[in-house]
């Protein structure tokens, strides 16, 4: 499995830190930056990471705010991302289980770091349930198509 991960200065700290739990795991990781706490912009790291996905250079990404949001918005904005915003473990599977999510995002200002590597394992360890979920992601992506639904 490969991982692309991104970070805006908000988010830097917190994303090193993952990086390190990540590979520590044996996953290989693509750091699309940023690399300091000098301020930029989170639209650009969200956008390379889902692009890494979409791509196929990445299996899932992760991306990294001062609180998550920002930055999973612009992710959602790459064809074929599904990011999910997780504070807590549950959200963290059920987002790979329930809703195929290929990125997860998190809060370097409001998570800890604790939490946030517990919230990481889950999402890597979490495979995609299908079923009757595989329909309701599909419905999505006909939306991302312009299909009409």
């Amino acid at each position: 499995m490969r991982v692309a991960m991104g970070a805006d200065h908000g988010g830097y700290h917190l994303k090193e830190e993952i990086k390190v739990f990540v590979q520590g795991q044996g996953i290989e990781v693509l750091d699309l930056g940023t690399h300091s706490t000098e301020s930029v912009d989170y639209p650009r790291f969200g956008f390379a990471v889902g692009d890494a996905i979409r791509s196929g250079k990445a299996d899932l990404g992760i991306v990294v705010c001062g609180t998550g949001l920002g930055i999973s918005m612009a992710a959602n904005k790459v064809p074929g991302i599904r990011a999910a915003v997780c504070t807590e473990t549950y959200s963290a599977r059920m987002a790979r289980e329930h809703n195929n999510a290929n990125v997860l995002a998190l809060g370097g200002r409001v998570t800890g770091v604790g939490l946030a590597l517990d919230i990481v394992d889950i999402f890597l360890k979490t495979d995609f349930a299908g079923g009757r979920h595989a329909r309701r992601v599909d419905l999505i992506t006909a939306v991302e198509r312009g299909e009409v639904i």
